[in-house]
């Protein structure tokens, strides 16, 4: 099982869209797959939350983790060979880890923990809440914003990940976005 939380090595360049919920990570995860014409990673826990929602009326329970984080990782393991010098994933493992810690009294499956810290990526885009929460099925937090960012920044910094906080509206993190990952190729 844990081999389906690992990654599989890649000499393409992967970064993270990180942070809270309704911060623009999907949007802003498909314009710049788009614009540097690549590929990039859905979010595999909305689709198995909201199917569970919609058949159940259940929300996300502690042993729906490890399900969700193997989604993930199959679909960023299989998109990694399609890839165009850079992979774009909206959410990774470390993001799964700060969601379990804060709705599950700190709780964290070993297994996740594990590949959540393990797993690498060359740089994580935080972002930041600066944007109006847009309410669905599965967002829940539109009062603790503040508090869900400084989790994220946190579980960053802890692990050592490198990032640049996002902020603004779609067009002014779209050009910072951009003008980093062109710092990253250039340095590669």
């Amino acid at each position: 099982m844990a081999e389906k939380l690992a990654q599989r090595p890649s000499s393409v360049l992967k970064i993270v869209f990180f942070g809270p919920e309704s911060t623009g990570k999907t949007t802003l995860a498909e314009m710049l797959a788009e614009h540097f014409d690549t590929v990039w990673v859905e979010e595999y826990m909305r689709e198995y939350l909201q199917e569970k929602w919609d058949k159940q009326q259940k929300i996300c329970e502690p042993e729906d983790m490890l399900p969700i984080a193997r989604g993930q990782m199959q679909r960023e393991n299989e998109l990694t060979g399609k890839a165009n010098r850079l992979l774009f994933c909206d959410t990774d493992l470390l993001e799964l880890k700060v969601y379990s810690e804060a709705y599950y009294d700190g709780f964290c499956d070993p297994q996740l923990l594990k590949h959540a810290l393990n797993n690498r990526y060359d740089l994580y885009f935080l972002m930041y809440i600066d944007v109006p929460w847009t309410p669905d099925d599965l967002r829940d937090k539109p009062y603790d914003r503040d508090g869900m960012f400084k989790r994220f920044e946190e579980a960053l910094q802890e692990a050592g990940k490198p990032y640049v906080v996002l902020k603004g509206d779609l067009e002014e993190r779209f050009q910072t976005a951009v003008s980093e990952i062109n710092k990253l190729l250039k340095n590669r």
